[in-house]
């Protein structure tokens, strides 16, 4: 692959030699995990998705404004439920672990001259809040903003089935759009969800982690049957039309 062929803004794909010679205005970091996902989706769905949005994101930030924008590989470690700690290689990481991470990234970069930030969150068990208004204290020049691209858009008029909050037809139709050879549609589950024992959490009173296996038996949660990737598709270009204007308005905006 030669130079021209290569997406100056997909860290993964270029050499220092090629880096060096953009400035760059936003570096967008996809954040991810490593869980089931179903049986049809690969452990892998949330930082696969979270990279290829961040991706389309970046292009179109650029065609539409020359913005360029760096995206960087993912992040693999998210933070898990009881009930999921359980499976075969799935991987818990405790919100230290992930504070660590995300300020060594910002300490890295902070260093090399960079003040804009975008995490792009895969991942429903990823909170970011505290640790981002935590690095606003340490670092007050550098901008961090988070987004969850896969629950800022309204899924309504998109997809058809509900509940849809884990490898059910909302991801299931991204995937098939991106990466339709690690779908296998003949395997999935109908992802039926089991409500949590208490009444009082049942009506939102309090709050506690659900216990994958009392909600789900296929580690699922949404059926993801009537998943497509003409569906996936065109949420997904809604989506990243969205985060493309933010990284746009963040080329310009001053800290």
């Amino acid at each position: 692959m030669d130079n021209q062929e290569r997406n100056f803004m997909d860290l993964s794909q270029i050499p220092w030699g090629e880096v060096k010679n953009h400035a760059y205005d936003v570096v967008v970091l996809p954040w991810g995990a490593i869980e089931p996902h179903n049986f049809h989706l690969p452990y892998m769905t949330d930082c696969i998705l979270s990279y290829e949005i961040a991706k389309d994101s970046a292009k179109k930030a650029f065609e539409k404004s020359k913005t360029k924008s760096m995206v960087i590989p993912p992040v693999y470690f998210g933070a898990q439920n009881p009930g999921q700690w359980n499976k075969p290689f799935c991987i818990h990481t405790r919100i230290e672990t992930q504070k660590a991470i995300l300020t060594d990234i910002v300490s890295s970069l902070h260093g090399q001259g960079f003040r804009k930030l975008v995490i792009v969150n895969g991942h429903g068990g990823n909170s970011f809040k505290p640790l981002i208004r935590d690095l606003a204290v340490t670092y007050p020049d550098f901008y961090i903003v988070s987004v969850d691209w896969f629950g800022f858009i309204p899924t309504e008029g998109y997809f058809d089935e509900k509940p849809d909050e884990h490898a059910g037809e909302q991801e299931t139709s991204v995937m098939l759009h991106y990466h339709p050879e690690l779908v296998d549609m003949n395997e999935a589950g109908d992802g039926k969800v089991n409500p949590v024992k208490l009444k009082s959490l049942q009506n939102k009173t309090g709050w506690v982690p659900r216990n994958w296996d009392e909600v789900t038996t296929d580690t699922g949660i949404g059926n993801p049957k009537k998943s497509s990737a003409t569906k996936g598709k065109i949420y997904a270009e809604k989506v990243t039309e969205s985060i493309s204007e933010l990284l746009t308005e963040l080329k310009y905006y001053t800290i």
